[in-house]
């Protein structure tokens, strides 16, 4: 029994680690998220026990109230806790919510009751096109103190993730075999988000810049094996391509903003800028829900205002109006 589990009543205790457990076997989910999970229940077991005078049992939490939980809530917020650090707490408590229901050890009704607080969605912040055309560009690295085949390397990595619009996970699986050489095809499989499998388009330059990369690699890319690999040969880490791209900011002037996913991002801004179909870069980028895509309608949107303000005679006056005001 952990540290936190002891200062619970037992009957609730003991229903927490069956809860844990189902969750490892059955939902197969990682050590750190179950930490997570434990956490946030204990958190909100917790408050319970201060809130009520002792810690609650079984029937205490099925006694529970919708004012019971806001309380919860507010306490949270007091604390400074943020309304998606709140949500994940109240996700966290309402799965075990779930699992007591189901095993038939009494309904927290409250849990479900109270709304889960809103969280404002950021936009996605792209790289001008410009910008994210010249990431690839060798000229860029030459001045770099590395081998040439790191180099081609990584500017393959991001080609790959601008041309295509793939996740970081996405490239990085990507096996030798997966990607044919220039000029014998221009569609590459990519296993996504929950193992899910979708044909992407790839530009010739990249299926070039691969080529260019994996000719000059040291070492042997089998059939089988990773197409991108690191210093020593093994599977290339993600955080290699993440400081990869630091060193571009750094050349290019660019915002923090620029990361390997924002190259993910302008590969769809950029497309739907040119009338692409919203259904289309759904697929092309694998998201599950039309509108998980939606939200770059809202970046090109955004981008438009800013150019009226800029540049519309009418804007303009207007703002100078305010300024001599």
């Amino acid at each position: 029994m952990t540290k936190e589990l002891s200062a619970i009543a037992p009957d609730v205790a003991a229903e927490i680690r069956g809860w844990l457990a189902y969750l490892g076997a059955e939902r197969r989910m990682s050590g750190r998220t179950l930490e997570a999970y434990q956490r946030d229940v204990s958190q909100f077991l917790g408050f319970l026990g201060e809130y009520l005078g002792g810690a609650p049992n079984l029937k205490d939490l099925a006694a529970l109230t919708p004012q019971d939980v806001r309380a919860f809530m507010a306490a949270r917020r007091a604390d400074g806790v943020g309304s998606r650090s709140l949500m994940r707490g109240l996700a966290g408590s309402r799965s075990f919510a779930r699992y007591l229901e189901r095993n038939g050890k009494g309904r927290l009704g409250a849990l479900a009751a109270v709304r889960a607080p809103k969280i404002a969605k950021s936009l996605p912040k792209p790289l001008a096109a410009s910008a994210a055309t010249r990431i690839t560009d060798a000229d860029l690295r030459a001045g770099e103190n590395r081998e040439p085949w790191v180099l081609a390397r990584d500017a393959a990595v991001l080609a790959l993730l601008y041309g295509s619009g793939l996740r970081i996970s996405e490239a990085l699986g990507l096996k030798r075999k997966d990607v044919p050489a220039p000029g014998k095809g221009d569609v590459i499989t990519v296993t996504g988000k929950g193992n899910k499998q979708r044909m992407v388009p790839v530009l010739p330059q990249v299926l070039t810049a691969i080529a260019d990369y994996a000719a000059a690699c040291p070492y042997d890319l089998g059939h089988d094996g990773p197409l991108f690999l690191g210093a020593r040969g093994g599977p290339l880490s993600p955080r290699i391509v993440q400081l990869a791209m630091e060193r571009l900011r750094g050349a290019l002037g660019l915002a923090d903003t620029a990361t390997p996913h924002a190259l993910r991002h302008s590969f769809a801004t950029h497309l739907l800028a040119r009338g692409g179909d919203l259904r289309a870069i759904q697929e092309l980028l694998g998201h599950a829900s039309l509108s998980t895509t939606q939200i770059y309608t809202a970046v090109d949107a955004e981008k438009l205002l800013d150019a009226y303000r800029s540049a519309h005679p009418r804007a303009q006056s207007a703002k100078q109006t305010r300024r001599a005001g």
